[in-house]
């Protein structure tokens, strides 16, 4: 007598998200100075983590690795489920070639400390730049969009001025907005607010704090300005000598470290502020 079989049931769990950022054993040297050593973490899609520790541990070359300033040493990274500085053929990995790097690196923009606004093009122009330039959108669209984001970023009616006629604290606004107007899905900010003073350093924070509450772009943060950290993070990461040793919720790390390292870090940051 042949025995019907029950179908097996749909299982109710929730699959867990999967990661749009990887780092697999990723190491970095410059010479002797080991800038990271074996890393492994993982971002995923929408969240925002904020990397932290002393200089030199290794931050700013994660966000340097992302924009493919610079490459690993062992390791693998991937962006999408895809390698960044590799390719998939026949089963195995092979260097990327340039074409699949720029491929991958035009999911990612970066704000670095410094402003690199074009000096010679109005504030508007800076923004559309890159959208109709190197991902052809047609410049009504383009002009249209950034008008929001300028919006967005407090400064619509500088549409017209140049660079010059900004305060520092404008223009890394400004630099925001153009971070912005490729829409990509990830957006690195590497202490965005070090060469402002405290007042200007508060408004680009204010607006970076809109950004993350209004869109859905993952962001990878490096930054000293811990109360910024803990507004807009779900997730801290502390760096030493090229490794995370603590890693957690920001409410929790930012106030009731475990780590030693990470103890003495938050003490001599607050200590300076």
């Amino acid at each position: 007598m042949t025995q019907t079989q029950t179908p097996p049931t749909p299982s109710t769990d929730p699959v867990p998200p999967t990661d749009l950022i990887t780092f697999e054993g990723v190491g970095k040297r410059f010479g002797d100075n080991v800038v990271l050593d074996d890393l492994s973490f993982g971002v995923r899609a929408g969240e925002r983590v904020t990397l932290i520790g002393p200089s030199g541990s290794g931050k700013t070359t994660i966000l340097r690795m992302l924009m493919t300033l610079a490459r690993p040493d062992t390791g693998v990274i991937e962006v999408g489920g895809e390698p960044l500085f590799h390719e998939r053929r026949e089963g195995r990995l092979v260097p990327a070639s340039e074409r699949h790097i720029r491929a991958m690196r035009s999911r990612i923009t970066m704000v670095f400390q410094q402003f690199n606004l074009f000096p010679n093009m109005r504030v508007l122009r800076n923004v559309t730049e890159a959208p109709i330039r190197v991902h052809g959108v047609p410049k009504e669209e383009a002009e249209a969009r950034a008008a929001d984001l300028l919006e967005l970023v407090g400064l619509r009616d500088k549409l017209s001025a140049y660079p010059a006629q900004l305060s520092g604290g404008q223009q890394q606004r400004v630099a925001i907005a153009r971070a912005l107007a490729v829409e990509p899905d990830i957006l690195l900010l590497d202490e965005v607010t070090s060469a402002l003073d405290p007042e200007l350093a508060a408004e680009v924070l204010d607006v970076l704090r809109e950004v993350a509450h209004t869109t859905d772009v993952t962001m990878l943060c490096v930054t000293h300005a811990m109360r910024f950290a803990r507004d807009v993070s779900d997730r801290v990461l502390m760096f030493c000598d090229g490794q995370i040793i603590e890693s957690g919720h920001p409410e929790s790390l930012l106030t009731t470290p475990t780590h030693p390292r990470t103890q003495r870090f938050l003490k001599s940051i607050l200590t300076e502020s």
